[in-house]
């Protein structure tokens, strides 16, 4: 069954603003978990366990509230797609403890091109000069934010590379799910498998956090989840064109919030690499929306970030 939400720009605008303010905070209290920042440093598979944990906590407390009905899931789908998403998050997390949140962002800003590279073989699209062009100067944007030369290469940044190419495949699987299920149905079943899927992995390196630790757990699922509903209902509200370069500010935001909490400020090498992603990913998202037809409620247009 196919679900339809009215079109509001400004609306939608402003809820994946508020998406980006809400993941940038995420990325600052991984960092913070994963250093010494509020104790010994936890495992990124921890810090996703924590993510997926309360953000399923906050979620399930709005399907009771709504008296929402669960219906029938895609089950393969949802599996897929949660199992990427673990994965990605967890190597997200992995990588903001050791590079700046600037650097590991705009990273994660490839998403969509591995997602159009992976939706060749796996949903039979054609690619055309200008969004091979867009993902070739993304690309390029990311081999710089590695800084390939000699003592300035960074190869934690690799694992926030491989973050963008795993979440890129979940898009794939999301694209499959589109329109097939309400959002918050969507969200909910997302959450659900992801807490199954890391309290198993989380075991063999769980230790007990500080008080201070399990609220910065808490405060990042709750974040995470405010994230996830924030960008499902501006998406849903606007065509991809326009909302998604609103998603950018998510830069902007994790830039401000490591210069507060950890002193970082972005030096140029950040900047032009930056730069080049978002460049990028902004033509990739605005070719996708005037070749495409406007999609249901809850469909993620080649989106710049996920959540």
């Amino acid at each position: 069954m196919m679900h339809t939400t009215p079109q509001n720009p400004p609306l939608a605008a402003a809820l994946i603003t508020m998406a980006s303010v809400f993941i940038a905070a995420t990325t600052l209290l991984a960092k913070a978990l994963g250093t010494d920042t509020l104790g010994t440093p936890l495992h990124p598979l921890q810090i996703s366990h924590g993510r997926f944990l309360f953000a399923f906590m906050v979620i399930s407390s709005a399907v009771v509230l709504l008296r929402f009905r669960l219906q029938g899931p895609q089950w393969r789908l949802h599996l897929g797609r949660t199992s990427c998403g673990w994965l990605g998050i967890t190597l997200m997390f992995a990588a903001v403890a050791h590079i700046p949140l600037a650097d590991a962002t705009a990273i994660a800003f490839l998403n969509p091109v591995f997602a159009m590279l992976l939706a060749i073989p796996l949903l039979g699209e054609r690619v055309g000069r200008w969004r091979w062009g867009a993902a070739g100067l993304a690309l390029l944007g990311a081999m710089i934010l590695l800084r390939p030369s000699g003592d300035s290469f960074q190869p934690t940044a690799l694992l926030a590379l491989s973050a963008a190419a795993v979440i890129g495949l979940e898009l794939i699987f999301i694209k499959k799910l589109a329109g097939r299920e309400r959002p918050l149905q969507v969200l909910w079943f997302n959450n659900a498998l992801g807490m199954v899927i890391a309290t198993v992995a989380v075991l063999p390196v769980w230790q007990a956090p500080t008080p201070m630790q399990w609220g910065a757990l808490a405060a990042l699922g709750t974040l995470m989840a405010c994230a996830q509903a924030c960008f499902i209902n501006g998406m849903a509200r606007a065509d991809a064109s326009f909302a998604a370069p609103f998603s950018y500010a998510t830069l902007i935001f994790a830039s401000l919030y490591d210069y507060l909490g950890f002193g970082v400020i972005p030096d140029a090498v950040t900047l032009a690499g930056a730069g080049a992603i978002l460049t990028g990913a902004a033509v990739l998202a605005w070719r996708e929306g005037r070749q495409k037809p406007r999609l249901p409620e809850g469909t993620p247009q080649a989106p710049a970030f996920r959540p």
